[in-house]
C-alpha cells in the first residue's frame, strides 16, 4: 500500500488489527459517495505531516515563549502556519492552536465574555451549532443566550429580528455562522447590528472558510472582531481549530488558548494545518472552491426536480438541506437507505422541524469529497438520480450501489499510485 508509506508494513507485522482499521477504512471511502458536508479529503502531503515526528514534541506556549527546551524546529512550524494563515484570509492576527472549532468558539467566549454575560447567537434547530448556545454544550450552561433564527416563509435569517433581539437584549457578542444553512451571512448587516449595541461580532465559518480563502463567497474577515473556523471541511486540512482576529483582541485571543483553554499544542498538526494553508494559498485552490460550490447547486437543482423541497429554494455554499416530507420519507431512514447503496449523507432537522432528530423530516448533502475527487456539475445530475431513486425505493440498493461503484473508480480518493 504506497499510500500509506514505508511504514504501513511495520504497523501490519505489530498491530495488524489497527492496519486492518486503516485498510478498511480506506476501503469504504473508496468504494462510495461521500456527501457530509462538514467532510473532505485531505492531501497526501497533509497526511504526511500529520503522521511525522512532530507529534512526540511538548511544545506548551507559543513560539518563542515556550516552557519546554528543544522547540527551535517546530517553532518554525506555528510560525509557518501562523503566516500562511494571516497571508490567506487577510487577517492582524491568527491562533493556530485549537485543537478543534469548539475548543476555538470556547476560547474566543473566554477572551470576550464572563460567565452569565448575554450573547446573541443562531439557533441550533435553524441551522446553528451546539457551541452557539445549545442547553446540552457549555455554551448554553455558562452563558445568557438569546437566540435568533429563519423565517417560517423564506427559510432566510430574518436580520430584523436580529436586530430587535440585539437592542432588547445588549448582548456582549453577537454569533454569526452555521453548519445548516444553503445561503450566504450578511456580515455587513451583522457588523452594524453589532457596533449599533456595542458588541464584539464573533464569526463562526467552520463550514465555509475554505470557500471564502478560495474567493467563491464572500469573507467574514473584513467584518468580525473574530473568526473561529475548523481546518478540515473546504480547507481540505487536518482536523483542528484556528482563529483570527484584530491586533486589538490578539493577546485576549492567545492568552484564553493558552492557558485558559489548552496545555500543549499538537505540533503534527499545527505543521499539517501549514500544509493546508500553503496549499490553499495556490490558484488551483480557488478553482476547486469555485467549483465546490458550482457542483453544490448542480446537486441541488437535481434533487429538487426529483421531488425534495431545498430549504430557502437552493444553496449559495457548499450544502444543501432538503424537506423529505413531499416524499413522505423521513431523514434518519433516508440516511439509512442511502448508505445501503453505498451513499453517505446525514439526516437533518429542518427549520420548524415536527419531527424530533433522532428522525428528522430533512437530510443535508454537500460536494466537498465529491469535487476533491474530481466530479462536476454533470456527475452531480447523475448523484442526485441516484439518490432520489434510493430514497424512494429501498429494494434499488443493489443497483443504486452498482453504479456508484462505476462511478468512484473513476473518481477514486487516494489512488493507488500515489
Amino acid at each position: 500500500m504506497p499510500f500509506y508509506g514505508p511504514d504501513f508494513a511495520r504497523l501490519q507485522r505489530q498491530d495488524p488489527e489497527v492496519a486492518r482499521i486503516l485498510l478498511d477504512e480506506l476501503a469504504r471511502v473508496r468504494g462510495g459517495l461521500q456527501l457530509i458536508a462538514s467532510e473532505n479529503f485531505t492531501s497526501p502531503a497533509v497526511l504526511a505531516a500529520l503522521g511525522s515526528t512532530l507529534t512526540n514534541k511538548y511544545a506548551e506556549g507559543y513560539p518563542g515563549r515556550r516552557y519546554h527546551g528543544g522547540c527551535e524546529v517546530v517553532d518554525r512550524a506555528e510560525y509557518l502556519a501562523i503566516e500562511r494563515a494571516r497571508a490567506l484570509f487577510g487577517a492582524e492576527h491568527a491562533n493556530v492552536q485549537p485543537h478543534s472549532g469548539a475548543s476555538a468558539n470556547l476560547a474566543a467566549y473566554a477572551a470576550l465574555l464572563q460567565p452569565g454575560d448575554t450573547m446573541l447567537a443562531m439557533a441550533l434547530e435553524h441551522g446553528g451549532h451546539l457551541t452557539h448556545g445549545s442547553k446540552v454544550n457549555f455554551s448554553g450552561r455558562w452563558f445568557d443566550v438569546v437566540a435568533y433564527g429563519v423565517r417560517r416563509d423564506t427559510e432566510l435569517i430574518d436580520y430584523d429580528e436580529v436586530r430587535d433581539l440585539a437592542l432588547r437584549h445588549q448582548p456582549k457578542v453577537v454569533v454569526c455562522g452555521a453548519t445548516a444553512y444553503p445561503r450566504l451571512i450578511d456580515f455587513a448587516v451583522l457588523r452594524d447590528i453589532a457596533d449599533e449595541v456595542g458588541a464584539w461580532l464573533l464569526a463562526d465559518v467552520a463550514h465555509t472558510i475554505g470557500l471564502m480563502a478560495g474567493g467563491a463567497i464572500p469573507s467574514a474577515v473584513p467584518y468580525a472582531d473574530v473568526v473561529t473556523f475548523t481546518t478540515h471541511k473546504a480547507l481540505r486540512g487536518p482536523r483542528g481549530g484556528a482563529i483570527l482576529c484584530t491586533a486589538e483582541l490578539a493577546r485576549r485571543i492567545d492568552r484564553a488558548v493558552f492557558p485558559f483553554v489548552q496545555d500543549g499544542p499538537q505540533m503534527h498538526t499545527i505543521a499539517a494545518k501549514a500544509v493546508a494553508f500553503g496549499e490553499a494559498l495556490r490558484p488551483e485552490f480557488a478553482a476547486y472552491a469555485a467549483a465546490v460550490v458550482a457542483n453544490s447547486r448542480a446537486l441541488c437543482e437535481a434533487l429538487a426536480a426529483e421531488g425534495m423541497r431545498p430549504v430557502t429554494g437552493g444553496t449559495d455554499n457548499h450544502l444543501a438541506l432538503f424537506d423529505l416530507r413531499p416524499l413522505g420519507v423521513s431523514g434518519a431512514e433516508a440516511e439509512h437507505r442511502c448508505a445501503a447503496a453505498g451513499i453517505t449523507l446525514n439526516r437533518n432537522v429542518i427549520p420548524y422541524d415536527p419531527e424530533p432528530p433522532s428522525a428528522t423530516s430533512g437530510i443535508r448533502v454537500g460536494t466537498l469529497c465529491v469535487t476533491t475527487q474530481g466530479m462536476g456539475p454533470e456527475e452531480m445530475k447523475e448523484v442526485g438520480s441516484l439518490v432520489a431513486r434510493v430514497v424512494r425505493d429501498r429494494e434499488s440498493a443493489a443497483a443504486v450501489r452498482a453504479r456508484v461503484s462505476s462511478m468512484v473508480a473513476i473518481h477514486q480518493p487516494y489512488p493507488s499510485d500515489l
